[in-house]
């Protein structure tokens, strides 16, 4: 019919261009509600300050799997800052998203229009890294001032923080597709306080049996925390492409599977 009128056909857009109608939309919805945002980032900061300077003072130095000696709020920061990253992730992919599929009814809408399923899932994905970005930006900055920052390597951390929230959120978005209802976050949430608490956050792994540190190198947070923590204090080593690695793979199918899940789910 287009041609019988003489009309050219309009041209495709590329897939980043049509997530990103979706991170201009999810950014317009934000506008006047960026408190909500912000929220995300003060537990973290809170624990630093309360535990990393408050603890720190009677815990005195730590000495990480390398042998350095480091002071105790140095040690914390960055795996509090990995923290944040996640944090702004899940949030938003995992009970935002799960919302905005299940009640809004949103992407059955979005379907209509030029956007695809693998779009819908890239662009949530990417907004979701854009929050825990900033997140990872404000705590670098804190980071910064309070002179926890020992390392010109630092200068790394902020898009290791962004390969993070990249990972949290496509494995935030993969789980809301299987969340049923509101109570099924309580699952998600005992996953996530264990992640918080035992991924060398507060202490080293090797205090650990070695069974429960094998567990724990599985996780990760974990690799995310010895990423941040090796770059902003300067111990740099081959095993930072293992973290680098671990990430990526784990995003990419994460990523992936949300997209699987999707199709599944808006394409009856």
């Amino acid at each position: 019919m287009i041609a019988m009128l003489g009309m050219r056909p309009r041209p495709q857009q590329p897939a980043a261009h049509r997530a990103a109608r979706l991170v201009e939309r999810d950014a317009i919805l934000y506008r006047r509600n960026w408190i909500v945002i912000l929220s995300g980032f003060f537990e973290p900061l809170l624990y630093l300050l309360g535990i990393g300077f408050g603890v720190g003072s009677l815990v005195g130095s730590v000495v990480t799997q390398g042998g350095q000696h480091l002071r105790y709020a140095v040690f914390v920061a960055p795996a509090l800052m990995a923290t944040s990253a996640m944090n702004g992730a899940i949030a938003e992919t995992a009970f935002n998203f799960f919302h905005k599929l299940k009640y809004v009814k949103l992407y059955d809408a979005v379907l209509s229009t030029p956007l695809g399923v693998a779009d819908i899932a890239l662009g949530e994905v990417t907004w979701a890294l854009l929050r825990g970005t900033a997140y990872a930006v404000a705590f670098i900055g804190i980071m910064a001032l309070l002179g926890l920052v020992v390392s010109p390597w630092a200068i790394l951390a902020l898009p290791a923080a962004m390969l993070i929230g990249f990972t949290f959120a496509a494995l935030g978005t993969a789980t809301a597709t299987f969340v049923r209802n509101w109570q099924d976050f309580d699952l998600v949430l005992v996953v996530l306080i264990p992640l918080f608490l035992f991924s060398g956050t507060f202490y080293p792994i090797s205090l650990y049996p070695s069974w429960l540190q094998l567990v724990v190198q599985l996780t990760p947070l974990y690799h995310g925390v010895d990423l941040l923590r090796s770059l902003t204090t300067g111990s740099i080593g081959p095993w930072l492409l293992l973290d680098i690695g671990y990430l990526l793979v784990l995003s990419l199918a994460g990523l992936l599977l949300a997209t699987a899940r999707l199709e599944r789910l808006l394409l009856k």
